[in-house]
């Protein structure tokens, strides 16, 4: 059944008390707005008139915003340099009372741009350095402030978008940190990384990403393999929650590597699906902490972004708007 108006004001009630730490790859949306009404003499390509620019946490960061936005503390770790991208980004996320502290790198701060014409995405440019600038070497400060933080966290969330700071080494010293204090640990996975992870309480890839841990080749002429994905993602890294996300097909539920359940999409409107993925995960590990089981947490999590999808850009969810939508 889907979350009722008063399930949903009962746990926002709860997610008021939480604190959340998320660590990953932040970055700055840059979205430019115009029109486009005639082809360039120099080279076949549409003339864009640009009439306004705007700007957006992304990656790691917009999952704080929205974990911000739904009622919780939120604190943030990430690579943002002293750079004017990295200044817009921290402006973004202390107007919303998000926490920032800045891993040391000398990566520049990543921006992901993206030209609108009538509200359809032209192209996007991506401005950021090799993964390996974004590593964290030994550090004392930084290793100071992650045992602190996880102290004080209900729950960590590590947001992976393959841009380099969540490495092996880093993902296994945070998961040592959090269950030696009986930590909550969520990981939103990018497989191309291969990071070495286990024994979290919660991982919530798409399609793809589920068959590229699973180390299976999916078969277009097959439905989608449920049993045994969830199967083998348990077996390969003992995670004791799999949200799966489908797509239009909604979210694939998992436990202790057995099936329990598939929700369909809560999306009325489908403007643009940019961040709907960090709003998913928000919305499930903040439920999940303020004591729902699995299907409530993830029907919680479904409403939050189909409100997100219903926006244009990188976008939050009030409280309000979610009360409203469900």
């Amino acid at each position: 059944m889907p979350i009722t108006p008063e399930q949903t004001h009962a746990l926002l009630k709860k997610i008021a008390g939480l604190h959340i730490l998320v660590i990953g790859d932040v970055m700055l949306d840059h979205y430019i707005w115009g029109d486009a009404t005639r082809i360039s003499p120099e080279a076949p390509v549409p003339v864009v008139d640009v009439s306004r620019d705007t700007y957006a946490a992304g990656g790691a960061a917009n999952v704080a915003l929205n974990i911000a936005y739904l009622g919780a503390h939120a604190v943030v770790a990430g690579c943002i340099a002293n750079d004017e991208a990295g200044k817009k980004l921290q402006q973004i996320l202390r107007e919303h009372d998000v926490q920032i502290v800045s891993a040391p790198s000398a990566g520049a701060t990543i921006v992901k741009t993206r030209v609108l014409v009538q509200h359809q995405q032209l192209c996007r440019l991506d401005r950021e350095s090799p993964p390996a600038v974004y590593v964290i070497s030994a550090n004392a400060l930084f290793d100071k402030f992650l045992e602190d933080a996880i102290h004080k966290a209900d729950a960590i969330v590590l947001s992976d978008y393959a841009k380099g700071l969540l490495d092996d080494a880093l993902v296994e010293k945070i998961s040592k940190l959090a269950r030696a204090a009986g930590k909550f640990i969520a990981l939103d996975p990018k497989p191309k990384r291969k990071l070495a992870f286990h024994d979290l309480d919660l991982i919530t890839p798409n399609k793809k990403e589920s068959f590229q841990l699973a180390g299976l080749e999916p078969d277009p002429n097959a439905p989608f393999p449920a049993e045994k994905i969830c199967a083998r993602l348990h077996e390969l890294y003992h995670t004791r929650h799999v949200v799966i996300t489908l797509g239009e097909d909604g979210m694939l539920l998992s436990e202790d590597g057995r099936v329990t359940g598939k929700i369909p999409t809560a999306a009325r409107e489908v403007y643009d699906v940019s961040g709907a993925g960090d709003t998913a995960l928000a919305g499930l590990v903040l439920a999940l902490r303020a004591g729902s089981s699995l299907e409530t947490a993830a029907h919680f999590a479904n409403a939050a972004a189909g409100v997100v999808i219903g926006k244009l850009g990188t976008a939050t969810v009030t409280p309000q708007e979610l009360l409203a939508y469900v």
